[in-house]
């Protein structure tokens, strides 16, 4: 493998052996990580995260963080799965941690790749889903928890590369459907 001249802002390690890593150029033609002293390649895959869209009496309901990135700003319930937990199982994890509501998660809306301020990419599984049972009550790195009705949504949204998206393509799929 060639020397790849790559420029990234930050030192990595290799995960196997501590080690400074280097690029090298694959024999693809791309890039790739590589550790020079035991060649384990470094594979920098999207995190993976669960959210849930819960709608109600035609509103839905959002949290406001309590934890950076976007501190006090509105939030889909979710966030990054745990060691093989699958994505439906981490939004109802999610929305019981956040909202203290246990949710029946019902279709996937779509799958989204979002930059994670500064810790990388996130591969972002979004579910509509209902309340099963339970009373709104924030919790987690949540600090308040609240329906506000589809056509009135907040302005100040966490992540909004990818949130106003999801929240455009869930109006959609409502006037569609008549939900």
């Amino acid at each position: 493998m060639k020397s790849a001249n790559i420029a990234h802002s930050e030192t990595r390690y290799c995960e196997n052996c501590g080690c400074r890593t280097e690029w090298k150029m694959h024999n693809s033609g791309k890039p790739v990580e590589i550790c020079p002293e035991c060649g384990h390649k470094m594979f920098r895959n999207s995190k993976p995260c669960a959210g849930a869209l819960i709608i109600e009496e035609g509103k839905l309901l959002l949290v406001k963080r309590g934890i950076e990135p976007y501190k006090g700003f509105w939030d889909i319930p979710g966030g990054f799965l745990n060691e093989k937990e699958h994505p439906r199982d981490g939004a109802i994890r999610e929305a019981r941690e956040e909202t203290g509501l246990t949710i029946e998660p019902m279709e996937i809306l779509d799958i989204f790749i979002d930059k994670y301020k500064g810790q990388g990419y996130t591969h972002n599984t979004y579910y509509t889903a209902n309340v099963v049972k339970g009373e709104v009550k924030a919790g987690d790195d949540a600090v308040e928890a609240k329906w506000f009705p589809i056509d009135e949504l907040p302005r100040e949204i966490a992540f909004p590369d990818h949130a106003f998206r999801v929240l455009k393509l869930l109006k959609e799929r409502i006037v569609v459907r008549g939900r």
